[in-house]
């Protein structure tokens, strides 16, 4: 079975990450979404938050699940059993930043392949803090998030 995770800090899920995973479980026999907590960084929805949000959105793929990690990513997905790990690249400037990332890991675990996949171009320049700036801010983030993220953002807004 080839088993693919896809990390990421995903706060809050966008409409590019959606894109990444419905390609992933076309390439995969199974896709974990990996919520990656990071202690140092302040987040803008909590970790069960955008573990809620990216199982609503996933619902319709059988072949996809929605999981936490702590600490190294190569750590995971050995534990896991995968051999893929699924980046997504929307300009050159996150592939400088992804190659970096991806030569650490591979030095780590040679065993374990990072795969990149271009974003569509109608979710180039879509990132998470695009949509936190533009609903911290009160614009309508609904475009670019599935209607299931809006709902939780617009819950975490009313905080």
């Amino acid at each position: 079975m080839r088993l693919a995770i896809y990390p990421g800090s995903f706060d809050p899920p966008t409409l590019g990450h959606l894109d990444l995973v419905e390609r992933a479980a076309r390439l995969f026999d199974r896709v974990v979404v990996a919520v990656g907590s990071n202690p140092s960084k302040k987040s803008f929805l909590s970790v069960e938050d955008r573990l809620e949000a990216l199982s609503a959105c996933t619902t319709g793929f059988g072949n996809v699940e929605v999981d936490r990690f702590d600490g190294l990513l190569v750590h995971y997905v050995r534990s896991r059993g995968a051999r893929s790990v699924v980046r997504g690249l929307r300009a050159t400037s996150d592939f400088d930043f992804e190659f970096q990332i991806a030569m650490a890991n591979r030095q780590l675990a040679p065993e374990i392949e990072t795969v990149f996949l271009m974003t569509n171009w109608e979710h180039s320049f879509l990132s998470s803090s695009v949509v936190r700036e533009v609903a911290t801010l009160g614009g309508d983030f609904s475009m670019f998030v599935h209607p299931a993220v809006a709902s939780i953002i617009a819950r975490r807004l009313a905080i």
